[in-house]
């Protein structure tokens, strides 16, 4: 895709006001960082920081039965939930395989708000569509809101600025208002941090930001983009599509069981994990912290007694511990345990590292 054809999203005029770098990520042009990635990750971890991620994709499941139908085709369980609150899932092929994880919103029995990532949300919307039974439609509403996301210590102190609920459980949400226009608020995040995301209308969504930015600042917080994104959602061992999850990924394989509703009668993809979770999964998602200095990256070796036992799906440098880490698919039949030695093949270097169960660092959130 070339940069001509990237989608941009409600706030980029804001990002560029605020010097952000770009990058190509999912399809659209993605605000990298503004004040260095470094200073972004740390003004979560001990401050707040807030995001623009309006390239997440937003489609919506209605009718009679809607709650019925998703919850037999996605993994996790929508009946251990009700109407206020949301829930992590997964949508995968009847191989086992997965198309997208997702955050689906209960709203009521007839309605289901689904957040998938971007670049897949168009082949979630088209699963959905093709299984639908009569009398439920499935809209993809990509366009229609924003996201915005305010993460970290202080972030309850920044919606209450804005005049936002923040006494919400985890993962549950409330429907609100900002100066007279709706917003969705919901307590997530994928940082690891206390945080909310917020969905206003697409046409609000700029001005939303913007005072959020100035709410942000105020408690001493950082506006923070992908790069700061990504080295706190790695820090936590959160799966990202295409890494650590991917039509040849399964749940199981990314440490995403929790996720499944195993008692439910059905979901797509449940044969065929059910038969992987007996046998346990050939292959399991590890934390690689490198012992050595170097820069860990994704499709690289990770080796024991110069063997090859699996490869990093995911890698980059941990601004909390200082040292370079990764995600990594390693072989079951290995053996291998936390605190095991490893060496990491780093453009032909054996870099000296350690298996690590995720998280790389723990966070006073619950």
């Amino acid at each position: 895709m070339t940069e001509e054809q990237l989608s941009q999203g409600p706030i980029h005029a804001v990002h560029v006001e605020l010097g952000a770098t770009f990058a190509p990520f999912g399809g659209w042009e993605m605000p990298v960082s503004y004040a260095g990635v470094v200073a972004e990750h740390t003004a979560v971890r001990e401050s707040v920081g807030v995001f623009d991620v309006s390239h997440l994709g937003k489609a919506l499941v209605r009718g009679k039965g809607a709650a019925a139908f998703v919850n037999s085709a996605f993994t996790n369980d929508l009946d251990k939930i009700g109407p206020g609150k949301a829930q992590y899932t997964l949508c995968c092929t009847p191989s086992g395989g997965v198309i997208d994880d997702l955050i689906a919103y209960y709203v009521s029995a007839e309605e289901v708000f689904l957040v998938p990532n971007a670049a897949n949300t168009a082949d979630v919307v088209a699963a959905l569509a093709a299984k639908a039974p009569e009398g439920v439609t499935v809209d993809d509403c990509h366009r229609d809101f924003g996201v915005i996301a305010v993460q970290g210590p202080k972030s309850p102190e920044v919606l209450a600025a804005l005049g936002l609920p923040t006494d919400i459980e985890y993962m549950g949400f409330a429907d609100a208002t900002w100066e007279g226009v709706p917003v969705r608020v919901c307590r997530s995040g994928y940082t690891g941090e206390i945080g909310f995301e917020v969905l206003p209308r697409w046409e609000d969504s700029e001005k939303l930001f913007r005072a959020a930015v100035e709410q942000v600042r105020t408690c001493g917080g950082q506006v923070a983009g992908l790069g700061a994104r990504d080295t706190l959602r790695t820090e936590m061992g959160y799966p990202l599509h295409g890494h650590e999850l991917s039509l040849e990924i399964s749940p199981l394989e990314a440490r995403c069981g929790w996720a499944i509703g195993w008692n439910k009668p059905k979901f797509w993809g449940k044969e065929t994990l059910a038969d992987e979770k007996a046998a346990g999964p050939a292959r399991k998602l590890w934390g690689i912290k490198a012992l050595d200095r170097g820069v860990l990256r994704a499709g690289q070796n990770v080796l024991r007694d110069g063997e090859p036992i699996g490869e990093t799906t995911s890698g980059t440098f941990s601004p909390t511990l200082k040292v370079g880490i990764a995600l990594a698919l390693l072989d079951s039949d290995a053996g291998v345990a936390a605190g095991d030695a490893v060496d990491v093949d780093v453009r032909g270097r054996a870099l000296r590292a350690e298996v690590v169960s995720p998280p790389f660092v723990k966070t006073s959130t619950k």
